[in-house]
């Protein structure tokens, strides 16, 4: 009895780091934690309500992932993505993405597509409704959902890793500029011409798609810098 009590509180000990650690990447994504700022896991679990241990451990979370650095005695600094590192990102999505795409388009049932069109769906209103954290996590769905239907799990792994760490600073200044709903209308584009069968338009909709993120991405780390 003892004993399962136990692993039920270890259970929900791992649930709440990892709803932590989710709320973290949010927030570094939003830039609302700023990179090379150092935060101490006591002021964060402040922020969240919870104690410092699972903030601790979610955040070692994502040091292995290279979002952050531990700082002895201090915490964790926010690392940097220089504009080399997000060109070096895309570039590897972009190769590994499209072809991706490409295959899918040939191989994938209608179904199968249909079923991501609320996904799709999700993130035009998310972006519309300025719901930022709703935006991205629909984005991460829809993405990796229909690189799944390759059936490689361990490229969806390789993408996955490389979203995480070509965060997207400034995306509070374009959303607040309303300058998300062309890159979150791309994927409804994407769907229909996969749907249509056209494998060229389908990798060229993904290779203007990966582009207009890089465009974005830089256009609001520029305009949030700006900023006093």
């Amino acid at each position: 009895m003892g004993e399962l009590k136990h692993r039920s509180l270890a259970t929900v000990q791992h649930r709440l780091r990892d709803q932590v650690a989710h709320q973290l990447r949010a927030a570094l994504i939003a830039g609302e934690l700023r990179p090379g700022t150092v935060y101490s896991a006591p002021g964060l679990a402040a922020d969240f309500g919870v104690s410092a241990t699972p903030v601790r451990e979610a955040m070692l979370d994502l040091a292995r992932e290279g979002l952050v650095e531990p700082v002895r005695n201090k915490g964790f600094r926010i690392t940097e993505v220089s504009e080399r590192d997000l060109d070096q990102y895309t570039e590897i999505r972009a190769l590994v993405e499209v072809p991706v795409v490409g295959r899918v388009t040939r191989t994938a049932t209608r179904a199968q597509l249909e079923a991501l069109r609320p996904i799709a769906l999700e993130i035009v209103d998310a972006a519309a409704a300025h719901d930022l954290v709703g935006y991205l996590e629909a984005d991460r769905r829809f993405h990796l959902e229909l690189l799944g239907l390759n059936g490689n799990d361990r490229l969806v792994e390789t993408v996955s890793d490389l979203r995480k760490r070509s965060r997207l600073y400034g995306l509070t200044w374009l959303d607040e500029h309303d300058q998300l709903l062309p890159s979150a209308e791309e994927h409804v584009e994407l769907l229909d011409v996969m749907l249509a069968g056209d494998v060229e338009a389908a990798e060229a909709c993904m290779t203007r798609h990966l582009g207009h993120v890089r465009s974005l991405w830089a256009q609001g780390r520029e305009e949030a810098a700006r900023v006093p």
